[in-house]
């Protein structure tokens, strides 16, 4: 594995690579890694000539108040794992590489950018945009690999591509969990004990959700208010939001139909979580609706 820190090395072995008709497979991660990022890691090895994960704790898509300064970071660790993974190059550029001296232009998806995260994160789609944007100009790769567990983001990054006619098909992976249902999160380090058990709260509110679904609940303000119950009955949950949405669109719905996105953030002390889970249902025979996974 070769470890890269600057932008022009990357650009040269990028262009020997693509001179020798190797097809590239992009993991863009912010480090910290977990059996989530070696999911992607892993598809994009079994799919791809060559592997190039960026390490890139990205300031630009986190606000004043966020938690920039003390994401967690552990270059030597994360170095054994992705060499573990087979990856062919490891990116790990200076925030001064990535935006030098005068930068001034970003890329913003606007629609989807609202509401859920985009809402409580004000700027933070912008952020992720411009610098996936660049670290596709800057690997060339022919496929990118994310995470669902950002649904939001996996949705604005489809769009940018679709949007500026990029050569690049964007593969969305699932989400990885622990064998309680916790999805798995670098920021789940943050969590104590007690906040770490208080954390299922998110999967009940998805398990719940499904059950209600099941049994035939179709129209979303109920469902919402049964869910927000299931929130409200765990103390160390702050809710930040819980939204019942068309997958595609983002946008709310009356009534549950087609493929819904529920999606939820919740603060366990001072650490964030967020979740989802897409439902496909038919309206029809709604007895049959099932998650997808």
């Amino acid at each position: 594995m070769i470890v890269v820190r600057q932008v022009e090395e990357l650009k040269q072995l990028v262009q020997q690579a693509r001179a020798a008709g190797k097809q590239i497979g992009l993991v863009p991660t912010m480090g910290y890694f977990h059996e989530g990022h070696l999911a992607l890691m892993r598809q994009a090895r079994a799919e791809n000539d060559l592997v190039v994960v960026s390490l890139f704790v990205n300031p630009t898509q986190f606000g004043p108040n966020e938690d920039y300064a003390t994401y967690p970071r552990d270059e030597a660790r994360d170095r054994d794992i992705a060499e573990s993974a087979k990856v062919d190059w490891l990116f790990i550029p200076e925030p001064s590489a990535m935006y030098p001296e005068g930068f001034q232009t970003f890329v913003e998806v606007t629609g989807l950018s609202q509401g859920l995260c985009g809402t409580k994160r004000p700027g933070h789609f912008r952020g992720v945009a411009t610098v996936v944007l660049k670290l596709f100009n800057l690997t060339g790769a022919r496929r990118a690999y994310f995470g669902e567990k950002d649904a939001q983001q996996l949705r604005v990054i489809r769009q940018m591509v679709k949007d500026l006619n990029l050569e690049v098909q964007i593969v969305g992976c699932p989400i990885v969990r622990e064998p309680d249902g916790l999805a798995l999160s670098s920021r789940n380090i943050y969590l104590n004990a007690a906040e770490r058990q208080a954390a299922l709260v998110l999967v009940r509110v998805l398990n719940e959700a499904e059950t209600l679904i099941a049994q035939g609940l179709v129209a979303t303000e109920p469902l919402r208010n049964r869910l927000l119950q299931v929130v409200a009955a765990e103390p160390l949950a702050v809710l930040d939001y819980l939204e019942i949405l068309d997958s595609r669109t983002l946008q709310p719905l009356p009534r549950l139909q087609g493929e819904v996105l529920i999606a939820l953030a919740v603060k366990i002390g001072r650490t964030r979580l967020i979740d989802n889970r897409v439902y496909r249902i038919d309206n029809e025979v709604n007895q049959d609706a099932a998650p997808i996974m």
